[in-house]
């Protein structure tokens, strides 16, 4: 059974939630006897231009303190979205993020420039025998997952373990997981530049009439999506089995680390927080968790949020979590903790 510590924290201090992060995090050192290495990185989320209810940089000011305090580097670490927006490539991504306030640290971009750089990483799981992990993760041991557990059109939720899928996986990584692998050519878009047909490594893209992908020689980089200058070239947004694939890149984001995983069960809205634009809350803030099970930490989180109110909020979510004990990553099993 995991250990998960929370404090409650509800009227949207972003004081009061940073003090909570860091007193969490020191009792949880503490009790587990949890050891750093030399530099540890915080893999956050900067929100999407537009969004209003990500994590602010405030939130996470006394953690970064207590980092400082015992010599401990640190650097803000994340990866490039699949979809084409302000944190589609490596340069608008740091931006964005500078414009949202994340300048306490460096910025680490982990899979590159376009989301192509990555190493594969082997699981031998039911979807999955390898996946596409952000290949600036695999410098380090030890990860501060920063998460925002909220609501998740196609996961159900987004917490712990999506920070894990999709936060660590290259962009290639995150196609596996939405789609069948393969981008395609919308035709009427396409103005025949050859960009595409240039990125594309394996020679998967043809330049006929207008650009044409062989999903046989494919290997889902994704690379032509972020390169393509006026989205013609887009995912594949099926997503068979999407709950189970996430689960399974969850186990490889965090497969040889010894993490921790710090959660912020606040702004809970519907949509997550790539969605830029402004969204209503659908639920009371409840406070932070902190633990070192991805699995226990989400399952806390929306065991407490469902116990607050009738409307069983992003219950389907919990097929990744069904999914993630299946494969042996984690435990739904927790002893709950909370501190006053």
């Amino acid at each position: 059974m995991s250990k998960v510590y929370f404090k409650k924290v509800t009227d949207k201090s972003e004081e009061k939630l940073s003090k909570a992060a860091r007193e969490l995090l020191e009792v949880l050192v503490k009790n587990e006897n949890h050891t750093w290495e030399k530099t540890v990185p915080m893999k956050v989320h900067f929100g999407e231009k537009g969004n209003t209810t990500y994590i602010k940089p405030a939130c996470y000011k006394d953690v970064i303190e207590y980092m400082g305090e015992n010599q401990i580097e640190s650097a803000y670490i994340e990866t490039n979205v699949l979809y084409r927006g302000s944190r589609t490539t490596r340069g608008s991504h740091i931006e964005l993020a500078k414009e949202h306030g994340f300048t306490q640290l460096p910025i680490i971009i982990a899979d590159g420039d376009h989301g192509e750089a990555y190493d594969e990483i082997k699981i031998d799981k039911e979807y999955f025998s390898t996946c596409k992990i952000g290949t600036e993760f695999s410098k380090y041991n030890q990860f501060l997952v920063m998460a925002h557990f909220k609501g998740h059109g196609s996961a159900g939720f987004g917490g712990a373990m999506i920070q894990l899928a999709m936060g660590f996986a290259a962009r290639g990584g995150k196609l596996a997981q939405h789609s069948g692998i393969s981008p395609k050519v919308i035709e009427k878009k396409c103005i025949s530049c050859g960009l595409c047909v240039k990125k594309c490594d394996v020679e998967a893209i043809e330049m006929k009439e207008k650009a044409f992908i062989h999903s046989e020689k494919c290997v889902g980089c994704a690379g032509c999506i972020a390169v393509c200058p006026v989205g013609a070239i887009v995912n594949d947004w099926s997503e068979v089995n999407f709950k189970e694939k996430l689960a399974e890149y969850a186990y490889a984001a965090q497969k040889d680390k010894d993490n921790v995983y710090i959660t912020y069960l606040i702004n809970i809205t519907k949509e997550c927080d790539c969605m830029g634009q402004h969204m209503d809350e659908v639920a009371s803030d409840i406070g932070v968790f902190i633990s070192k099970d991805p699995v226990a930490i989400d399952t806390a989180c929306i065991d407490m949020l469902q116990n607050q109110s009738d409307d069983k909020l992003f219950d389907d979510g919990r097929e990744s979590i069904e999914h993630a004990v299946k494969i042996g990553f984690g435990s739904k099993d927790y002893e709950l903790i909370e501190l006053q």
